[in-house]
């Protein structure tokens, strides 16, 4: 039986779109893919750096655990302006700048002396790199409607298990070079792995369209179904204002549940070549090396379960079942009296916590838009990101009065399996309010 003309006509044009959506996945994701494992890696190698730098600096497991989690305090002061301002300037400008300065000041924490100047660095490196993980959020939203965002979203969040998974062996390599030049190998790390974002941030002033408009590997057909997609979604009930974006209850939910992921996420992540360290006689590259198999699980299950949730058009399960096996992963961990029983539970642990990021980062566009998902977007990462400085503060202290990592990977547990039942208080409903006209700006 052949199609009616208006039903092959919309077959036809979902193919189309369907295909310009995949040019765009493969003319964006890698690069944003690439800007990401920059980001991160010089968010974490402090951990890798701390098996030497702590001695040499005189750091106790409190000290460090407070430095490390001082990024966090300047990425929350500055993430929400950040973000506002790249929705006004563009997200080429801004996101040059912000790679250009985070890599400048990664690079000067090869110069630290003391705690004092350590906790001063880390500060600002947190404040220098905020706004470029909810901006590229928000970059997504222009090109990929929500039904595809759980999976776009994870495929560029791999990036931050696959820089652990590059970060491990490299800095443990890296560690290795002490001496030379008259420099620490802790200090080479720094630098070396701080170099690439500056080079990568000069890429993006050249490389990252500010939006479909301004991509020349658009067509201008593909362009018109794009936006029409694009405006589909947006005329379906979402808040748009700047002050509904901030104070919006779901909004506040979000945010308090990415604080209870990311404590998990950073009280491990932080601490976790000092946790490999513990369960035998490693050197710095063993280390390294061993370091890198919970951030391959935690790669390959993120896809998975990005993929799975934009199948089924399903999230807070997706997003719930992640955060319950991440929290069984920890406990496991912590009563583990064997190094590959405790190294398959650290995998299952980050395999959850990680498998959460791309049902969680899709929910946020049901019901926000343009200025309000800027804001929104930035206030959820920001407020969830004070996690960073929770989570490693928390070890560190644990850790300090009991001289080991049990008590604290129970108390991260707790902490995910509360996001777990958060995420299963979100309304599976949209908003129901009016939609509002759609609005396109140049270059969006």
């Amino acid at each position: 039986m052949q199609l009616r003309p208006e039903a092959e006509r919309l077959r036809t044009q979902s193919d189309a779109c369907a295909a310009t959506l995949a040019r765009i996945r493969r003319r964006l994701l890698p690069f944003t893919f690439l800007l990401y494992i920059a980001a991160y890696l010089d968010r974490i190698n402090v951990g890798f750096a701390a098996l030497r730098m702590n001695h040499d600096l005189g750091l106790g497991d409190a000290a460090f655990g407070l430095g490390a989690g001082l990024f966090f305090i300047g990425y929350f002061l500055f993430e929400i302006p950040s973000n506002l301002i790249l929705e006004r300037v563009g997200a080429r400008a801004w996101i040059a700048r912000i790679m250009i300065s985070w890599g400048v000041l990664a690079m000067a924490t090869a110069a630290v002396r003391s705690a004092s100047s350590f906790y001063v660095l880390r500060f600002l490196l947190g404040a220098a790199e905020a706004g470029f993980f909810p901006g590229i959020i928000l970059y997504l939203t222009y090109w990929f409607p929500p039904r595809e965002q759980a999976r776009a979203i994870a495929l560029f969040m791999t990036a931050s298990a696959l820089a652990g998974v590059i970060g491990g062996p490299l800095s443990g390599a890296l560690l290795g070079t002490d001496g030379m030049l008259g420099l620490a190998g802790w200090q080479w790390l720094f630098i070396l792995e701080g170099l690439p974002s500056v080079l990568l941030g000069v890429g993006v002033w050249f490389n990252l369209p500010d939006g479909p408009r301004d991509a020349r590997w658009l067509s201008a057909e593909e362009k018109l179904l794009l936006a029409q997609s694009l405006a589909r979604e947006a005329a379906r009930g979402r808040e748009q204002t700047l002050i509904g974006g901030l104070t919006g209850a779901r909004v506040w939910l979000m945010a308090l549940l990415y604080f209870a992921i990311v404590t998990g996420l950073y009280g491990v992540t932080m601490w976790l070549p000092q946790i490999v360290k513990g369960l035998g006689a490693l050197d710095n590259l063993e280390v390294g090396l061993v370091s890198a198999v919970p951030f391959l699980a935690a790669a390959v299950t993120m896809v998975a379960v990005g993929q799975s949730s934009d199948r089924r058009g399903e999230r807070r399960w997706h997003l719930a079942l992640s955060a319950f096996a991440g929290a069984g992963g920890l406990i496991l961990c912590a009563r583990a009296h064997h190094t590959m029983f405790a190294l398959a539970a650290l995998s299952l642990a980050a395999a959850g916590i990680w498998g959460t990021m791309g049902p969680f980062w899709s929910i946020p566009s049901d019901y926000l838009g343009g200025t309000a998902a800027a804001a929104g977007i930035a206030l959820i990462n920001s407020v969830g990101n004070l996690g960073g400085f929770a989570g490693p503060y928390l070890v560190g202290m644990a850790r300090q009065r009991s001289h080991d990592f049990n008590g604290a990977l129970t108390a991260l547990a707790m902490t995910l399996a509360a996001a777990g039942c958060l995420a299963l208080a979100i309304a599976r409903s949209r908003p129901s309010r009016p939609a509002e006209p759609v609005k396109f700006r140049a270059g969006r």
